[in-house]
């Protein structure tokens, strides 16, 4: 895939719950996810959204987008947060200025 970018996840019960919301939020997008057995790697081309309505709605009431963070061990590209989302790309979006690489 060119221009890959998302979160590489540490192996938990909730994975699979965390690409289904990401499927939710980007549903014009082809999402890859691919398990390596101690990580999964969810991407897509140029940008991936994830929100905490989705998350929430897939992992229940109680999940808070910032667990999120505590379950990516990477990502791929940058990477902005806000309470509502996160979200991956290959650059800046719009005015953005907490966009960070690793």
């Amino acid at each position: 895939m060119d221009n890959a970018v998302g979160p590489i996840l540490r192996m938990c019960d909730e994975v699979e719950l965390v690409a289904a919301a990401i499927e939710d939020d980007n549903p014009d997008k082809e999402i890859e996810v691919i398990d390596r057995g101690s990580y999964v790697r969810i991407h897509a081309s140029d940008h991936l959204r994830v929100t905490a309505e989705s998350l929430k709605r897939h992992l229940g009431d109680q999940f808070e987008i910032r667990s999120l963070e505590a379950m990516m061990s990477a990502f791929s590209g940058r990477i902005q947060t806000s309470s509502d989302s996160v979200e991956w790309s290959l650059g800046r979006r719009g005015t953005a200025s907490t966009a960070a690489t690793r």
